[in-house]
């Protein structure tokens, strides 16, 4: 099993949408990329820490590669709006690819490059640099699209991801996983 973290917006989505992937074995919520020991959802949410909110995706890379995530994480979020996904504004928010050595370093580098170059975005300003801890969010943020699927919130913002997830991804989403 290998490890993959990014941030992408609220974490609530992220998680939704990479849960859908065969391969993924497990994704958790939490957060990276601050500065503060520990943090805690209200702290984060302060801007104060530094942190982004991310999910960490454990998957078996020969069922998926991390290319395919990459491509799955730039199809679900917006990388060229800094600080900002959706109605999420502040950079706890920010578009953040955490890598957890140097080849998916060099692998994010070279994927946002030439997403950049092929046309595909403009001006793409998510955050590649390597992990340095990752923090578990509290337990009342893990599976929480699942466990409040007709939450307003999930129903206008996570279950529109899963949705694209699915219709783009078909062939590497999981069959009933």
């Amino acid at each position: 099993m290998e490890r993959a973290t990014f941030g992408g917006g609220c974490f609530w989505c992220v998680e939704a949408a990479f849960k859908e992937l065969e391969g993924v074995r497990s994704v958790t919520s939490g957060y990276a990329g601050g500065h503060t020991e520990d943090p805690t959802y209200k702290a984060v949410c302060s801007g104060k820490t530094g942190h982004a909110e991310v999910v960490q995706i454990e998957y078996d890379p020969d069922a998926i590669a991390y290319a395919d995530l990459l491509e799955v994480f730039f199809t679900i979020h917006d990388p060229t709006t800094k600080d900002r996904e959706g109605p999420d504004v502040g950079s706890q928010y920010r578009s953040a690819i955490y890598a957890h050595d140097d080849d998916q370093l060099e692998t994010a580098e070279t994927f946002a490059a030439e997403l950049e170059n092929e046309g595909l975005y403009d001006g793409i300003v998510t955050e590649i640099e390597p992990l340095d801890t990752f923090y578990e969010a509290e337990e009342y943020h893990q599976d929480y699209f699942e466990k409040n699927p007709n939450d307003a919130y999930c129903s206008m913002h996570a279950a529109p991801k899963v949705e694209k997830v699915r219709e783009k991804f078909g062939e590497k989403a999981a069959a009933g996983d």
